[in-house]
């Protein structure tokens, strides 16, 4: 039985009713694209009169149309019977919203063509970015912890050997009340002194009677690193910043906010990099490398050298400006020639240290074990002193802490006298040694010999050679 003609035009008439207040906009177009109906939420959402969208293609109102997407979208359609996808529509002004859409097809007077339902998802995709920023925040702050209790650990692991401050000389003493005045402030530190005076162990003091010291003290040394990465340990790179940058990393300066960074050995760093620097104490900002987005930090700098740097500075090595915005609050630190009385106690704290690492008990030490200690001159200070107690309780028995027999200091108050003058070949010869000795034979680098005797490693290796000095049994020296 057939449908009543006037049955039919109430059907028609509630759909029309039905989809003209439609909450979602809703177009029908045929195969080819083209508009032949719109609803009033549509021309609302896309500011057209209804009107002017009869007629118009569908890749005049979506962003992401052109004429080879309408035809695979419609075969698409054809075989799956419905789409439903998200893109991008345009306003009549040009402007662009986000839209999710879901498109039907269906055939009317033998004819086939689609009706799609769009809805504007402005609001749900700022939400989404919201999210997605909160996230990024949320995962950026767990690897800054990550790599906070990374370095934590690292620099822990690394100042294990040497914590305290062993001694009662007047020198000592000094050194501890500039610590203790300029600890609590914010204050820039400047920690001058010679190779091995123990200048990190006096910033390790600084830090951790600051207000800071929840917070890690980051390290790094500007005489280890190449020039071309000195940059990206302080700055940081994006992936892709140059060869090699697999992946982004933070700088020290980021580590360290609102925390302390170390910047051993300043004296080294290369004078390109010196306006960075200089930028990051004054403003405390910077980019990392391969970035344009500026970062900002709070750090408090404490920096060491062995260098003189008003040299350095006349020599045009060290920027003016650099240096004196370091040089708030110097603090040198004596050789240990300069604090013999504080050597019994030092060698103590060592041979009870080392002698429990290795198990041994030691409980005597000779009177004239520690005369042999005052007498020598420590060119390498503490850090000779500590590698060489280390060496003698190895090698120490029957609970007596003895010195090895190489270590004999006595030629420097005998060389001075009358009648035992030795020739300026053997006392370079001597003095060599004792400058190996105090590095295990390493040569080159931070703690090596060349660094203590202040010359070239190269022209150290030579003098070497010339003077025929090599290591006892035949060992390898470290280079």
């Amino acid at each position: 039985m057939k449908t009543p003609f006037f049955d039919l035009e109430k059907q028609y008439l509630f759909a029309h009713i039905t989809t003209e207040k439609a909450p979602l906009g809703i177009i029908w177009r045929d195969s080819t694209g083209n508009i032949v109906r719109a609803n009033l939420e549509i021309a609302r959402l896309l500011q057209y009169s209804q009107d002017e969208l009869v007629g118009m293609n569908i890749t005049d109102i979506d962003a992401e149309y052109d004429a080879k997407m309408v035809q695979e979208s419609w075969l698409e359609l054809r075989e799956k019977g419905v789409r439903i996808f998200e893109s991008t529509h345009k306003r009549k002004d040009g402007t662009l919203f986000p839209s999710a859409v879901m498109t039907v097809i269906f055939t009317f007077d033998e004819k086939q063509y689609s009706c799609t339902f769009i809805q504007d998802i402005t609001e749900r995709k700022e939400a989404e970015q919201k999210l997605r920023v909160v996230l990024t925040e949320l995962e950026e702050a767990k690897q800054q912890l990550t790599r906070e209790n990374f370095y934590l650990k690292e620099e822990i692991d690394q100042s294990s050997k040497l914590r305290e401050i062993i001694g009662n000389s007047s020198a000592l003493k000094e050194v501890l009340l500039r610590i203790k005045q300029v600890a609590k402030t914010k204050a820039t530190v400047l920690i001058l002194g010679e190779t091995g005076t123990g200048k990190e162990l006096f910033a390790r003091d600084i830090h951790e009677a600051s207000g800071r010291r929840t917070k890690p003290m980051i390290k790094i040394n500007c005489a280890t690193l190449p020039a071309n990465l000195i940059e990206s340990e302080l700055f940081g790179h994006e992936k892709g910043a140059f060869t090699g940058a697999i992946s982004g990393k933070a700088g020290k300066f980021e580590l360290a906010d609102k925390g302390t960074l170390f910047l051993d050995e300043i004296g080294e760093m290369p004078l390109e990099l010196q306006a960075k620097l200089l930028r990051v104490l004054q403003e405390g900002e910077f980019e990392r490398l391969g970035s344009e987005q500026t970062k900002r930090v709070d750090v408090r700098i404490i920096a060491a050298t062995n260098r003189d740097l008003k040299r350095s500075v006349e020599s045009g090595v060290f920027r003016e400006d650099l240096y004196y915005r370091l040089n708030v609050f110097p603090i040198l630190c004596p050789p240990l020639r300069h604090r013999k009385e504080d050597i019994p106690l030092l060698t103590q704290h060592f041979v009870g240290k080392f002698a429990a690492e290795i198990g041994r008990k030691i409980d005597h030490i000779p009177k004239e074990e520690i005369e042999k200690l005052i007498n020598h001159h420590w060119p390498g200070n503490l850090r000779e002193l500590q590698n060489i107690v280390e060496r003698s309780v190895i090698t120490s028995v029957d609970g007596v802490f003895k010195l090895e027999s190489w270590f004999n200091p006595a030629f420097e108050q005998t060389a001075a006298l009358p009648g035992s003058i030795i020739s300026l070949e053997e006392n370079e010869r001597s003095h060599i040694l004792r400058a190996l000795e105090a590095t295990n034979w390493r040569v080159s680098g931070e703690k090596g010999a060349a660094q203590i005797l202040r010359i070239n490693a190269q022209t150290l290796t030579s003098r070497m050679k010339k003077l025929g000095i090599q290591r006892k049994g035949g060992q390898k020296i470290a280079l």
